[in-house]
């Protein structure tokens, strides 16, 4: 892996959680629609990993699942976001505002 793309995958897993948060402030998802909303913003991941996030964010009290039965297979289970997650993701939000405007402060003085 070349430095460029250590760098984006770095950057990427730093905010791939809060990427699946605004995903399910919407509404609730089932594993593969999370991945094709991520890869609709170029940011692509495997179903391995959204499993891992989503299994540590349902024990970590963020998120809450439900099984629905499906016609094409077996059920599914679609995750939700809890009142926890909703405050988890306005904590994120305002960091990650300040991130952008440091970050921007900088970039201005260089661009």
């Amino acid at each position: 892996m070349n430095e460029e793309s250590n760098i984006r995958s770095q950057m990427r897993k730093g905010i791939l959680e809060y990427c699946v948060l605004l995903i399910l402030r919407k509404g609730r998802a089932y594993p593969s629609d999370i991945i094709s909303q991520l890869s609709q913003a170029n940011l692509i991941v495997v179903e391995g990993t959204i499993y891992t996030l989503l299994n540590r964010l349902r024990k970590e009290g963020k998120l809450t699942y439900e099984w629905q039965e499906s016609t094409m297979g077996p059920p599914r289970k679609y995750y939700s976001i809890t009142p926890f997650g909703l405050d988890t993701l306005s904590d994120m939000t305002k960091a990650w505002d300040e991130i952008v405007e440091n970050v921007n402060h900088f970039r201005k003085e260089i661009f």
